[in-house]
Formats: C-alpha cells, sequence, structure tokens
C-alpha cells in the first residue's frame, strides 16, 4: 500500500502530534493526513517504508542510482550536495547565474569561489547557456578545483551540457519534467537537484536530490539529514507519492501537452515575441521591440487576462506552463498574446545593461561589523548583504564583493524599470550594508 492510500485510511486516534489532532473544526487545509511519524508510516530520515518506495520511484523516473526526498526545496539539496563533496576552504567553480542557496552554500563551507559566466541575451536581459570552453579554460586555471556548480536549465529555459572529471553539480530546480517525453533530456552530473513543485503537480517546497556518482550517497544522506526539517510534512510528501505515480503512468499525457506547447509556439505576432529556448514550457514573452515595457505588458495581462506571470524583467515577461494547464489556459494565452500584440507598435530594441562582471575569485562572508553607506559612497567598499533580482534569487552582488560602479549603475537601472532588487537589510535603493572599514 502507497503513502497516499495509507493517509486516506488511518482509523486510529492521535494521541500524537500535530496539536491539530486531525480535527475539522480548524479549518485547516488538508489536516486529514497531516500526520508524523507513527507506526506504519515510515521515517524520511531512515526510510524504509512507505517513503523509501517513493524514493525508489523518483530514482526509478530519474535514473538516479539514489534518490533522495526534500520537503525544504531544491535550496536543501543544494546545500547537501555542496556539503557532501566539498571541504571548508576548497576552490570551486560557479556559474555567476546559479541561485542564492549555492552562494549560501559556499559561504558557509568558506569556499575560494571562481565565477564563470554564462552567455547574456542584451535584448531581453538574461542569460542563457554555459559553454564548456569556459568551464574548461576555469578548471585548466584552477586544478585545484574541488567541484563545478551550474544552474541548468535556467529560469528562462536554457539548458547546459557541461561535461568534466571533478564532481559536477547542477541546480536543476526547473528540470523537474525533464527527460519526459519529447522533452530534452534531464540534466547530467554527478548530483542533480530538482523541485519537483516548481513544473510537476506536486505541493510547493517538494524536491529530489538524483545522486548519479555512488561515491557521494552516503555523503548527501547525512547532510540532507541535518539540513532538513526533522518534522517533514506528511501533506507534502503525499504529494510527492501522487506526482511520481502520475508521471509514471501518464507519460502520454506529457507527450500531448509537448505538442501544445509548439501550437503555441505558431501564435502569429508582429511585435511581441516568444523567445526560442530549449526548454518550450517556459514562455519568454519579449516585448523589447515595442513600445511598452515588461513591466506595462505584465499590467495588461494582469488587468485585462487576469494573468498572472511567473516574472517580470525589463524587456519581458516570463510565463510557464506544466502538465497542470488545460486547453482553456492555453487558448487565454493565445488569445492575451494575440490581442495584445495589435495594440503595440513596432519600435527598436534598446539593449538593457549587462549584471556586473565578477573578475577573478574570492570569499564569500559576512562581517560583524558593517555600516549603512549611501549607495551614492559605495564605489570601492566591500558589501555585507546579498543583493539580487527576486524572483529567481540570482544575486547580482554577495557578501565581500567590492562595490564597482558598474554594479551601482545595474541596481539604478534595474529599479527603475520596476525589476523586483532585494536587499538583506531593505535599505534599497537608498543605502547598502557594507563592511566597516578599519
Amino acid at each position: 500500500m502507497s503513502l497516499h492510500d495509507k493517509l486516506k485510511s488511518i482509523e486510529s486516534y492521535p494521541f500524537h502530534m500535530p496539536g491539530h489532532k486531525r480535527n475539522n473544526k480548524f479549518g485547516i487545509t488538508a489536516s486529514e493526513i497531516d500526520i508524523t511519524e507513527i507506526d506504519g508510516f515510515d521515517n524520511l530520515h531512515s526510510p524504509n517504508g512507505v517513503i523509501k518506495e517513493i524514493e525508489d520511484k523518483l530514482a526509478k523516473i530519474y535514473k538516479a542510482r539514489r534518490s533522495f526526498i526534500s520537503v525544504n526545496g531544491s535550496s536543501i539539496g543544494i546545500l547537501a550536495s555542496v556539503f557532501a563533496i566539498c571541504n571548508e576552504g576548497d576552490t570551486v567553480i560557479v556559474a555567476r547565474n546559479c541561485h542564492k542557496s549555492v552562494y549560501n552554500a559556499c559561504m558557509l563551507l568558506k569556499l575560494k569561489v571562481v565565477f564563470v559566466e554564462p552567455l547574456y541575451d542584451l535584448t531581453n536581459g538574461y542569460y542563457t547557456k554555459l559553454e564548456q570552453s569556459t568551464v574548461n579554460h576555469a578548471i585548466s586555471r584552477h586544478p585545484d578545483a574541488k567541484a563545478v556548480i551550474i544552474t541548468s536549465p535556467t529560469y528562462e529555459g536554457f539548458i547546459s551540457n557541461i561535461e568534466c572529471d571533478i564532481p559536477l553539480i547542477v541546480d536543476g530546480a526547473h528540470a523537474a519534467h525533464l527527460g519526459i517525453s519529447y522533452f530534452p533530456k534531464y540534466p547530467k552530473g554527478d548530483i542533480v537537484i530538482s523541485s519537483l513543485h516548481k513544473t510537476l503537480p506536486a505541493l510547493t517546497q517538494t524536491g529530489v536530490v538524483n545522486v548519479y556518482n555512488p561515491k557521494y550517497t552516503d555523503r548527501v544522506k547525512l547532510y540532507m539529514d541535518i539540513f532538513q526539517t526533522t518534522s517533514p510534512s506528511y501533506v507534502l510528501m503525499n504529494s510527492i507519492d501522487i506526482c511520481t505515480d502520475f508521471v509514471i503512468n501518464n507519460r502520454n499525457e506529457f507527450g500531448i501537452f509537448y505538442e501544445k506547447l509548439c501550437d503555441l509556439r505558431l501564435v502569429d505576432t508582429e511585435n511581441l515575441i516568444i523567445e526560442y529556448n530549449d526548454d518550450i514550457s517556459k514562455i519568454v514573452l519579449s516585448c523589447a521591440s515595442t513600445d511598452i515595457s515588461g513591466v506595462q505588458l505584465a499590467d495588461i495581462l494582469r488587468s485585462k487576462y487576469k494573468i498572472e506571470p511567473e516574472a517580470v524583467s525589463q524587456n519581458y515577461v516570463l510565463l510557464m506552463m506544466t502538465i497542470g494547464d488545460d486547453d482553456f489556459a492555453f487558448d487565454l494565452l493565445k488569445k492575451a498574446i494575440t490581442e495584445i500584440d495589435e495594440s503595440l507598435t513596432y519600435s527598436p530594441a534598446v539593449p538593457v545593461r549587462k549584471p556586473p562582471t565578477f573578475d577573478g575569485e574570492g570569499v564569500i562572508s559576512i562581517s560583524d561589523y558593517s555600516e549603512l553607506t549611501d549607495i551614492e559612497r559605495c564605489v570601492g567598499k566591500r558589501s555585507n548583504e546579498f543583493i539580487y533580482a527576486y524572483p529567481p534569487d540570482i544575486p547580482i552582488l554577495s557578501p565581500n564583493e567590492i562595490i564597482s560602479q558598474s554594479t551601482i549603475d545595474y541596481i539604478k537601472c534595474a529599479l527603475k524599470n520596476g525589476v523586483n532588487i532585494i536587499s538583506d537589510s531593505g535599505e534599497l535603493p537608498n543605502k547598502i550594508l557594507t563592511k566597516q572599514t578599519e
């Protein structure tokens, strides 16, 4: 009997946690299956029953040597993977467009970070592919590097097929649906981490850590147990159980979904552009060559069509489509794209400002001694906080980086154009938390 089936047939009275006692008088959604590690329901930190069966199904789907459930999203999986491979003070090669959780892992382990730059689309303003030659060059210059960490696919759906002789960690948070039906292959690496909830039918916070190099299986398990909650949600794990069964038993639906995505891209437009990418479930709708901005396009989608985009940037909006979208969703989006396109006029695209390049290498670190500095007086100082665009949480500035004028200009430009820029201190647009000078 699966976890899902067992949760539907609970008969015992709960003289145990959680405190709502599955009593419907509180009106808490899904409380009827929200239990703790009671008899017969296995234990995420030592699975040998129904939870182990779910992990085995995940390993089957992703062809992994071992798969570990995460109920703390991809972020925990990334932390556990970096800790599994690296020791304090090691050198690592990191793609500049990695998620904040990668930076956090590097900071906690005091790793020496060598950044590599993926290609960048200056028309729309996002990173695309990381080239193999770029990684090869970094490895040749840093033969002591203990790992390469990349993001593939990117938030906007670009895949980097990187191979290397040192351990490769792939943040495939947006890759959970890849390898199914006509979609591109699932990423290759020693460890690949994916968020099930992002692109498959599972609840938010659900993820999987897929280990392909058995050398790291035990250490990944060790650090997953350290970083992950000791009170894992059975509501979340139940959704993973349902999700895995759906994927295994309904691959034909993914084929139909893919064909619908192909059809969507045939929508005839003169001004708006559905940009090319590797994962066509990510709809990058560019307005770079029109008379409106991405912020204005998003406002039209919300107000006129009740469409909420995944993300909004200066020259585009990002819309995510999944197996959960029905014909109504496809028809609505086609209608919106067609009608909005007809209302726009052509305007030559103006290249966007590229995020600042971090040359060289360094350690990400936060000092106990900091000061808020006026943004106009920050150049040459070291940051003592993260500043990042959210979504997707890619740092523009990380702690201990020297702040350049180009960084300040980029932050100002992004804020001016409606990009959601967040700082740890919350003092933007006026101040940045910097390290105190001696």
